[in-house]
C-alpha cells in the first residue's frame, strides 16, 4: 500500500478512513446493502424528495414577505448554490460509493471528528425534515377530508390546530413509510416512481393552466423596493449577516432576494439524499452523477416556472402563505384546479417523507458500521438486505416527534444543516484531490479548487442570511454532538480500535 493510501493521521480526532477500507466494509455479508438502483431510480428519488413543501408552500411566503415576483430569481440563486454543491457531491458519490453521503466523504478526506460532526448534523437535518414534512402532509390530508365532510377529533389534529394535541395522521404516515423502507429499496423506488409521476403532473398543470390566467400588471414592480420591517430587524429573527454587520434589515429589494433564497433553499433539499443511496446503486460510478445532477436540473426549471406563473396570476401582496398555488387558482375562479393541486401536494409530500427517512437511516447505519454509534444498528436484514434496526428505531422516534411537533421555526434548522454539509463536501473534494490524486474518478468536479471554493462561499452566504436564532439552536446541537463523540464515539471507533493510523 502506498503512502497516499494510508490514513494520514495518528490516533487523534483527525484520523482518516481510506476509500479502500470504506469500500471493503460494504462487502461484509452482515453489513452489506443490496444493490438494486439504476440512474433512473436515483433521478426519481431526487425529484421525489425535492418537489415538496418548498414549491407547494414556500413560494407564497417568500413572494409576499421577501422578494415579490423576483421569487423566481431567488429560486435561481438557490439552484446555483445547489448546483455548485451537486458537482462536488457527484465526484464523491462516484468515487466513494458508500452509504452515508457527506459523513462518509468527510471521513475519507478530512478526518473522524469532522465526519462525526457532519453525521450528527445530517441526523438532525433528516429527522427534522421528515417530521416537518409529515406534519405538512397531515394538513393537506385534513383539508381534503374537510372537503368531503370527514373530520378527525380535534385532539388528534396536532399542535398546529387549536385544541389539538397529537397529530395522528403524521404519526401513522411515518410508521407506514418505515415499513416500506424495511421491505426493500426497490419497493421504495417503485412506490416513489408512481407518486412522482402524479406530483410532476400536478406541477405541469399549475404551469400550463396558470399561463392562461397571468396578468402582466402583477409583475410590477418585478423587484419591489426595499422596506424596513417592523422593529428594524434588530432582534434574533433578523438574518445573521445583518446582526453581525449592524446594517438595517430590509425586506424586498436585492437583499430581499438573497433572504428569500435562504428560505426557499428548503425547496431544494433532497438531491444530497440521493448520495446516501450510493451503496445500493448498481453502477454508482456512472449513475450517481446522472441521478444527482439530473434531478436538480429538472426541479430548478419547474420551480422557476411555477414562481413566475403564480406571481403572474395573483399580485404578490395578495398571495396566500399557507397554500399559494391552490389559492391562486381559487382567486382566478377555478376551484377545480385548486382541488387537484391540494391532492397532488398531499400525495407528493409522501415521497418527501420517504426519502428523507431513507437518508436518515443510511447515515445512521454508516456511523454505526464505523463504531461511532453502537454496532448493533449496522446489521442488515437477512432477507431484505436493508438496515432494518436503525430504520425501525428512527422511524418510531420520528413518528412520535411528528405527532407532537409544530412546524414553526424548524425549516430553517433543516436549511442550515444542509448548507453546512455542502461546505464540508466541497472542502473534502479539495483535500482528497491533494491527498489521493491516484484514485479513479468516474466523474471529476470541474475547475478544482475554484469551483469548490465558490460552493463554500455561496453556501456560507446563504447561511449568513438565516436568522441568528437558527444559528444559536444549530450551535447547541453541535455542542451536544461533540460531547457524545468524546464520551462514546472516539473510544468505540473501529478505526481507532484497530490502530490503523498508529501502525503506519
Amino acid at each position: 500500500m502506498s503512502t497516499d493510501q494510508q490514513p494520514r493521521a495518528n490516533n487523534g480526532v483527525f484520523r482518516t478512513k481510506t476509500v479502500e477500507q470504506s469500500i471493503r466494509d460494504t462487502e461484509e455479508p452482515e453489513h452489506a446493502l443490496k444493490k438494486s438502483l439504476s440512474a433512473w431510480d436515483l433521478m426519481v428519488f431526487g425529484v421525489g424528495v425535492i418537489i415538496g413543501t418548498g414549491i407547494f408552500v414556500l413560494t407564497g411566503k417568500v413572494a409576499k414577505e421577501n422578494a415579490g415576483p423576483a421569487t423566481a430569481l431567488a429560486f435561481i440563486a438557490a439552484g446555483i448554490v445547489c448546483a455548485l454543491a451537486a458537482l462536488c457531491y457527484a465526484e464523491f458519490a462516484s468515487t466513494v460509493p458508500v452509504a452515508g453521503s457527506a459523513y462518509t466523504f468527510a471521513y475519507a478526506s478530512i478526518g473522524e471528528l469532522p465526519a462525526w460532526i457532519i453525521g450528527w448534523d445530517l441526523v438532525l437535518e433528516f429527522a427534522l425534515g421528515t417530521a416537518v414534512v409529515a406534519v405538512g402532509w397531515s394538513g393537506y390530508v385534513r383539508s381534503l377530508m374537510d372537503n368531503i365532510d370527514w373530520h378527525l377529533p380535534a385532539a388528534l389534529e396536532g399542535p398546529d390546530v387549536p385544541g389539538g394535541t397529537f397529530d395522528i395522521l403524521a404519526f401513522l404516515l411515518v410508521l407506514v413509510l418505515t415499513v416500506v423502507l424495511v421491505l426493500g429499496m426497490k419497493l421504495s423506488a417503485r412506490i416513489t416512481a408512481l407518486v412522482v409521476a402524479i406530483k410532476v403532473t400536478v406541477v405541469m398543470i399549475v404551469i400550463v393552466a396558470g399561463l392562461f390566467f397571468i396578468v402582466g400588471d402583477n409583475y410590477e414592480p418585478f423587484i419591489p423596493p426595499a422596506v424596513t420591517p417592523e422593529g428594524g430587524g434588530s432582534n434574533w429573527d433578523a438574518p445573521l449577516v445583518q446582526l453581525l454587520f449592524g446594517y438595517e434589515a430590509t425586506n424586498f429589494g436585492v437583499m430581499g432576494i438573497f433572504t428569500a433564497a435562504s428560505v426557499v433553499f428548503f425547496a431544494f433539499i433532497g438531491f444530497d439524499v440521493v448520495a446516501t443511496a450510493a451503496e445500493e446503486t448498481k453502477l454508482p460510478q456512472r449513475d450517481m452523477p446522472r441521478g444527482i445532477l439530473g434531478s436538480l436540473f429538472i426541479c430548478t426549471v419547474l420551480y422557476v416556472a411555477v414562481a413566475l406563473v403564480v406571481t403572474g396570476m395573483q399580485h404578490y401582496t395578495e398571495l396566500s402563505v399557507s397554500a399559494p398555488l391552490a389559492d391562486a387558482f381559487k382567486a382566478a375562479g377555478h376551484p377545480f384546479y385548486a382541488g387537484v393541486i391540494s391532492f397532488g401536494a398531499a400525495v407528493g409530500l409522501t415521497t418527501v417523507c420517504l426519502i428523507l427517512l431513507l437518508g436518515q437511516t443510511r447515515v445512521f447505519f454508516a456511523m454505526s458500521r464505523d463504531g461511532l454509534l453502537p454496532r448493533f444498528f449496522s446489521k442488515t436484514h437477512p432477507r431484505f438486505k436493508t438496515p432494518y434496526r436503525p430504520t425501525i428505531l428512527l422511524g418510531v422516534i420520528i413518528a412520535i416527534v411528528a405527532g407532537f411537533t409544530s412546524i414553526n421555526e424548524l425549516a430553517t434548522l433543516v436549511n442550515i444543516g444542509t448548507l453546512f454539509a455542502f461546505v464540508v463536501v466541497a472542502f473534502g473534494v479539495i483535500v482528497l484531490r491533494r491527498t489521493r490524486p491516484d484514485l479513479p474518478r468516474a466523474f471529476r468536479t470541474p475547475w478544482v479548487p475554484v469551483l469548490p471554493i465558490l460552493s463554500i462561499a455561496a453556501s456560507l452566504w446563504l447561511m449568513l442570511n438565516l436568522p441568528g436564532e437558527t444559528w444559536f439552536r444549530f450551535a447547541v446541537w453541535m455542542v451536544i454532538g461533540i460531547v457524545v463523540y468524546f464520551l462514546y464515539g472516539r473510544g468505540h471507533s473501529r478505526l481507532g480500535q484497530e490502530g490503523q493510523a498508529a501502525k503506519y
